[in-house]
């Protein structure tokens, strides 16, 4: 039976793969890449450097396929189900690739940035593509090194404190309000820098982009003071790269009040 990898490849460094995932490179006979267009091409870039820094040349082939564009305006009420549809064209092209791109004997690879048990869909959407029934596989899963471990990692501080919990959570909740009961808080899929409403509370914020890559851009401190520096530094990095993907940790500062 076919056999399916899902590798989380870290946020981005080369170095940041774990043994498992180095195994789980050199056991593949082919890797699917979807490419996201020309604008993030870096993206796709970035993956063939992981493979040509851990896997021996000529033992494996890379086939690619567009991505399928998601209604980012879709919001309120219309948002999941803009997700789903989504998500439903990447299950047909999976579908396809794996039917069509790989033998009955041979293992295929998805490569997931950070880990694929957070805030990623690769593997709803290969359960997706086995409900259909149309095509058959095994498939294992390989932790990775996420975003959210290698921002606090290079910001030399940790996740939460002491008997205190911490939540990880999206832009769109965050704007609903700070989670009640907890006082650090990791923020991803943010595109409106929704900090800024937190500007005038007692709270610090640690945010990251392009982490782990030779772009890396990382910024420190209260809101009030950080902020503005980081929303300058996050439209100038845009304008220049066309994309961009950060992640942040706000700490709420009650010993001081």
């Amino acid at each position: 039976m076919r056999k399916i990898h899902v590798i989380g490849i870290g946020a981005g460094d080369p170095d940041q793969l774990t043994l498992q995932a180095v195994r789980a490179l050199r056991s593949t006979d082919v890797f699917f890449v979807l490419d996201k267009g020309e604008v993030k091409s870096d993206l796709t870039r970035l993956r063939h450097d992981m493979l040509d820094t851990h896997v021996p040349h000529g033992s494996y082939r890379v086939v690619e396929a567009r991505d399928p564009e998601r209604d980012r305006a879709a919001g309120g009420a219309a948002y999941s189900p803009a997700v789903g549809d989504w998500r439903s064209a990447r299950a047909e092209i999976y579908e396809r690739l794996i039917a069509g791109e790989l033998g009955e004997d041979e293992s295929g690879a998805f490569l997931v940035w950070g880990d694929p048990a957070l805030y990623d869909s690769t593997l709803g959407i290969l359960q997706e593509v086995l409900a259909r029934g149309a095509v058959t596989f095994e498939y294992d899963v390989v932790p990775g090194i996420s975003s959210v471990s290698a921002l606090v990692a290079r910001h030399r501080t940790g996740l939460n404190r002491v008997a205190r919990p911490v939540q990880i959570t999206t832009g769109r909740r965050l704007a609903e309000g700070f989670p009640e009961g907890v006082d650090d808080v990791v923020v991803m899929l943010d595109a409106r820098q929704t900090f800024r409403q937190y500007a005038e509370e007692d709270v610090d914020i640690y945010w990251g982009a392009y982490i782990g890559t030779p772009d890396e851009i990382l910024v420190s401190g209260p809101i009030a003071e950080a902020g503005p520096r980081i929303e300058r530094l996050r439209a100038e990095a845009r304008e220049r790269k066309g994309w961009i993907m950060d992640t942040y940790l706000l700490r709420r500062n009650r010993e001081r009040e």
